[in-house]
């Protein structure tokens, strides 16, 4: 069996039996009312798409971290996480990470490690800074950042050579790191419900460029 899904069947508990099918590739838990999750999850060594969204999950097993073959999707949105277990930073094969509407006040360092991820979606959270070493994501080409309290970014995001999708609606931005305008790819910067920034000069410069600036 490659695929599992269980979407949406109320199940409070996973089966164990989902622990013992090694062959899995795809496994959808969303929307179960899902308050934790079993270490036995290390289990599933050939996992590539792990969705666990809309569930009540407080903090996750370390030993998602072993799952290194997940590479496709993971989808942990709509939980109530405040943090990701260090061992996350063995993921780096996952090319698509979303934790939006959970409890994050800063980005989780460990999501750095993840140097295969070209979206990057964390949405609807507190988060206030993003860590510097966001730059070693060389691979990123959108990040969303959507109603958060972020008042800057990093310069290091200017290393980012490959991103061009950047999402900050709702966030109370008061400047931005002129190292965006170096961004070679960037093609869309959104800054919509963004009240308090005055748009530094360099903003012209990315729009000559072809690049849209919603604000």
């Amino acid at each position: 069996m490659e695929t599992i899904n269980l979407w949406k069947q109320n199940l409070g508990t996973v089966p164990d039996d989902v622990w013992r099918q090694s062959d899995l590739r795809v496994l959808i838990l969303a929307d179960n009312g899902l308050t934790q999750l079993s270490s036995q999850i290390g289990n599933l060594q050939n996992l590539r798409t792990l969705d666990l969204g809309h569930n009540k999950l407080l903090q996750l097993p370390d030993e998602i971290g072993n799952i290194e073959a997940l590479s496709d999707f993971l989808y942990l949105h709509d939980n109530q996480l405040d943090s990701l277990p260090q061992s996350f930073a063995r993921l780096w094969k996952l090319r698509y990470l979303n934790i939006s509407e959970n409890r994050f006040t800063s980005l989780p360092a460990c999501i750095c490690s993840m140097s295969s991820l070209v979206e990057l979606r964390a949405t609807d959270n507190q988060i206030a800074d993003l860590p510097d070493c966001v730059s070693a994501l060389s691979n990123l080409r959108e990040l969303h950042l959507r109603n958060n309290v972020l008042r800057t970014l990093p310069p290091a995001i200017g290393n980012l050579a490959d991103l061009r999708q950047i999402d900050l609606r709702g966030n109370p931005i008061e400047a931005l790191p002129d190292t965006l305008a170096a961004l070679p790819k960037l093609e869309k910067l959104d800054l919509r419900w963004v009240n308090t920034l005055s748009p530094p000069a360099w903003f012209e410069t990315l729009e000559d460029r072809g690049c849209l600036i919603y604000r």
